[in-house]
């Protein structure tokens, strides 16, 4: 069977690395075959006019807590991994870890062998999984379950162990306050993300951490010690630390875009920010509330709080997170997409993030004004 060709060409082409200008993309049924120069001439195949549209890859977003209605810890079951990844490449995100935030020991159990099924099936979208908690701090708990945060037990060591062996990629927010240091070195033996977050822990405590292992900070500045002039804390730990990488949370609410200018520019690498959408059960969806271990989320102006007030989670998605950088922030659209797609895929070790021929074409086009187009 003749495979379909198409040919892209008519705007910037991103590449995962840089904005291509005159270039066209050639695509054979689901995979790339050639980026080159528009050369003018008549390749054979469909051609797609951009018309100004930016072709990038699609999105890695690898902190996604539900969507299409529903949380992951509601049913952490293939099922529900097949409606959060339809959903979530609805809103551009092609590669997503499902991140289940603090449940019990049985609900982890049950979320490590859905992501592990879900792989095994191909599940559009699911690439590993992210377990945020149950092993964090109760002093910086957010919207998790102060009942349920408790300190990693020898069986849960086990349990992460055998999980970061069978999934292709496994991140895990941790506090130190909940994790011993010999813990955090196995895990990252092991090929776990161990990420830093919901922790209350000095600058000494994380450094300490980072040594051990933890190679990123989960959702920079929200849930965590804060930089002072004396402690610089767990910010002042992601900024000082090179090799740590840092999502972020870029809806201009969570964080001032004051704030993320100040943390992109001190950023000095190798580890880099990335962008996360944070989302959860109403992304993709029209639902103006949920529930999380039977508290009621409120959808309110962009914002999803508890009913004291109390983020939980974002009402974002990665193109409207990319819109806040540019425009807000201040930061050139090739390395905002960079931290939307290239970065994040790095750090989890996916094969995603880029356009290259004999990759994945998984494509989406985002219009000047930051929209998806169809």
């Amino acid at each position: 069977m003749t495979q379909t060709r198409q040919i892209f060409r008519g705007g910037p082409i991103f590449d995962g690395d840089q904005m291509l200008m005159d270039h066209r993309l050639i695509v054979a049924g689901d995979t790339i075959v050639a980026l080159e120069p528009d050369r003018g001439d008549g390749a054979a195949g469909d051609v797609v006019e951009l018309g100004g549209d930016v072709l990038s890859p699609g999105f890695v977003d690898l902190q996604v807590n539900g969507g299409d209605g529903i949380m992951f810890n509601d049913a952490p079951e293939v099922e529900t991994l097949r409606r959060m990844g339809r959903a979530h490449v609805g809103l551009g995100a092609t590669s997503i870890l499902p991140t289940l935030i603090t449940d019990t020991a049985e609900q982890t159990r049950a979320a490590i062998d859905a992501a592990k099924a879900a792989i095994a099936e191909g599940v559009p979208g699911i690439a590993g999984l992210h377990l945020e908690g149950p092993h964090l701090s109760v002093t910086r708990k957010g919207a998790h379950s102060a009942g349920l945060i408790r300190e990693m037990a020898p069986e849960d060591l086990d349990a992460l162990l055998a999980a970061a062996r069978d999934l292709p990629a496994l991140m895990i927010t941790v506090a130190p306050e909940n994790v011993s240091l010999d813990q955090v070195a196995a895990l990252a033996e092991a090929g776990a993300i161990v990420s830093l977050g919901h922790s209350n822990a000095d600058f000494a405590t994380c450094s300490e951490y980072v040594r051990a292992g933890a190679r990123c900070v989960t959702h920079l500045f929200n849930a965590m010690s804060q930089m002072g002039n004396r402690e610089p804390g767990l910010v002042g730990a992601a900024l000082a630390h090179g090799d740590l990488s840092a999502g972020l949370i870029a809806d201009a609410i969570h964080v001032h875009p004051a704030t993320i200018r100040a943390a992109w520019d001190a950023n000095q690498g190798p580890g880099e920010i990335f962008l996360v959408s944070d989302s959860m059960a109403c992304a993709g969806s029209s639902a103006q509330s949920f529930e999380i271990d039977g508290r009621k989320v409120l959808r309110r102006d962009g914002r999803l709080t508890l009913e004291d007030g109390t983020l939980a989670g974002a009402d974002l998605d990665l193109v409207t997170a990319l819109r806040v950088m540019v425009q807000e922030v201040g930061v050139p659209l090739s390395n905002a997409l960079r931290a939307a797609t290239s970065v994040p895929a790095k750090l989890a070790g996916l094969d995603a993030g880029h356009l290259a021929p004999g990759t994945n074409a998984d494509l989406i086009r985002i219009t000047p004004d930051f929209t998806l187009r169809a």
